[in-house]
């Protein structure tokens, strides 16, 4: 990580959370009380064949805009960067969705030097895991609740995050389990339901193989659903059988965009 950016006067903002999809990049200031400010939630295109530097090109142009905005010079202020790969150290290793040339990148530097502050970089599960520990249904008082906390989020496919205490381990990929011979989120992912056709009680059957099996190789104390069809809880959580507390998620949407804020705000977590 790099920085080259003097240290910010006293803010309302505590830091700039920035998720970059396929198709856009969304991003929002953070402040001081760890929660989005929600005039500040957007969204920008994400540049054609999404290439590391005209990605980075556009998100300085979202840095200038939220200081035109804001009428606050950000400078200093961190940001926390969310993308559809798995990250080791600020180097990206895979890509899904965007150009190849991000694999091999240390795009903690490469932003950094952009946009001239200090970068925390991040997977996007990793980064709705973020938001839902420090901010929403796995936390308390603003602090990550004791033990284990499972996220999934159950959509396309199914993206998860682990976290022990607060702290994350992170590219955890429990969507590519093999279960019964099969890749789990090609049989229990949310899309599946529409695509096959599944009633509740089909989905409800499929998703519970999947939860026995992940409940059984981590054993965590809470699991949180996200994705759109947390939305319908009621429809299949109490209808599920797991040791573990399973209760649906707070954010769906803007859940990258303060997961990676609040990666920023807790570079040690």
């Amino acid at each position: 990580m790099a920085s080259s950016a003097a240290p910010a006067s006293k803010s309302q903002f505590a830091a700039i959370g920035l998720d970059m999809g396929g198709s856009s990049i969304k991003y929002a200031l953070v402040g001081t009380d760890g929660k989005l400010v929600e005039s500040t939630l957007n969204k920008a295109i994400t540049p054609e064949g999404a290439h590391p530097e005209a990605v980075a090109e556009v998100m300085a142009q979202i840095v200038r805009d939220l200081q035109e905005a804001t009428g606050e010079d950000l400078a200093g202020i961190p940001a926390g960067v969310a993308v559809p790969g798995i990250v080791i150290d600020g180097v990206v290793h895979s890509a899904a969705n965007i150009d190849k040339a991000w694999i091999g990148l240390d795009a903690t530097a490469m932003f950094s030097k952009v946009l001239d502050r200090d970068v925390y970089l991040l997977n996007d599960a990793d980064a709705a895991g973020m938001a839902e520990v420090y901010a929403g249904a796995g936390s308390k008082d603003g602090a990550p609740l004791k033990g284990s906390t499972l996220l999934l989020t159950l959509g396309t496919g199914i993206g998860s995050a682990f976290f022990r205490d607060g702290v994350l381990f992170p590219n955890v990929e429990f969507g590519h389990l093999e279960i019964d011979g099969f890749d789990a989120e090609s049989k229990a992912a949310a899309r599946v339901m529409r695509e096959e056709n599944l009633s509740w009680d089909e989905y409800i059957a499929r998703l519970q193989r999947y939860l026995s099996h992940v409940e059984f190789l981590c054993s965590p104390d809470l699991i949180v659903i996200g994705g759109a069809i947390s939305e319908d809880h009621e429809h299949f959580l109490p209808k599920l059988d797991v040791r573990a507390k399973l209760i649906p998620a707070e954010f769906n949407n803007a859940a990258g965009v303060l997961g990676a804020a609040q990666r920023a705000m807790h570079p040690g977590s």
